[in-house]
């Protein structure tokens, strides 16, 4: 079992604050993640204007454009961040929703790509980001399974190396949502590396998925699940991300070959046990 790729999404849970993501790139850093993850959007291409004009309440405003301006990063933000990630020598990257964005991130060079769920049916976006030619991460929530056969094919055609990850989009998901089992339905359908990007609260989903093969794991971080925001209460805080780290880490050492064997230290104890027979 190959040792598992770890990213931190941080998302949009900075709040707007570079210090926020930076204290979270910390942590991720610490707790011995390979990578922290973002996400990118032009507002007004992924937004109506008549959504955009609509009501919300939000610590930068009470329409909900003021709320999603508010939690953007623009390029002085994200210079930062990358700037950053490379004194901690801490991989970064960042979904992109719209054609624009994906632009945006390009004078970066980050190593990985990433497709949110959200935008997995978006073919003109997978079609730009697949001719970059870098590893790219495909999340598969509120996915029907043609698709992710029309995902892959994109993919495919493009030759830009991939690798899908189960996905349920509901925040926070319930435990007995998750279905695991879609791990092994999508490494057998497709014959591709799959991981698992968590959305549940606790982290026994996430060991469990590790268990089953996955190539990676995702997992939403906040400094403090009662903050402002959406993605908060799905997120894992500081000390149950190290948690479910360290747990992870061991998975690999511990599934073993599944060869039979009697340890050295099991003969000694069975001649004490067995004195007896």
């Amino acid at each position: 079992m190959d040792r598992i790729f770890i990213i931190g999404e941080i998302g949009i849970n900075h709040n707007g604050d570079v210090d926020i993501a930076k204290q979270l790139i910390d942590i991720s850093v610490d707790a011995g993640a390979d990578a922290v993850k973002f996400q990118k959007r032009t507002i007004d291409k992924v937004y109506s204007t008549e959504t955009l004009d609509g009501p919300r309440e939000s610590p930068w405003g009470n329409t909900q454009r003021d709320q999603k301006e508010g939690l953007e990063f623009g390029l002085s933000e994200y210079q930062e961040i990358d700037k950053y990630c490379k004194s901690k020598k801490i991989e970064w990257f960042a979904s992109a929703w719209d054609l624009e964005s994906q632009f945006f991130l390009r004078q970066f060079n980050c190593k990985y790509n990433k497709v949110a769920s959200a935008m997995i049916v978006y073919e003109n976006l997978l079609s730009e980001i697949a001719s970059e030619g870098k590893h790219t991460f495909i999340s598969t929530g509120m996915a029907k399974i043609e698709d992710i056969d029309k995902a892959v094919e994109i993919f495919q055609e493009k030759k830009c190396p991939f690798e899908l990850m189960h996905t349920v989009s509901t925040y926070p998901m319930k435990d007995s949502d998750a279905n695991l089992n879609m791990i092994t339905t999508l490494k057998e359908r497709y014959s591709c590396s799959v991981g698992y990007s968590g959305h549940e609260s606790g982290v026994a989903v996430s060991v469990a998925a590790c268990a089953l093969g996955i190539s990676s794991l995702e997992r939403h971080i906040t400094l403090d699940r009662s903050m402002y925001g959406s993605d908060q209460a799905a997120s894992l805080e500081p000390q149950g991300w190290r948690n479910l780290i360290g747990s992870v880490r061991k998975i690999p050492e511990a599934m073993g070959d599944g060869i039979k064997r009697i340890l050295d230290e099991e003969f000694l104890i069975a001649k004490k046990l067995r004195e007896h027979l």
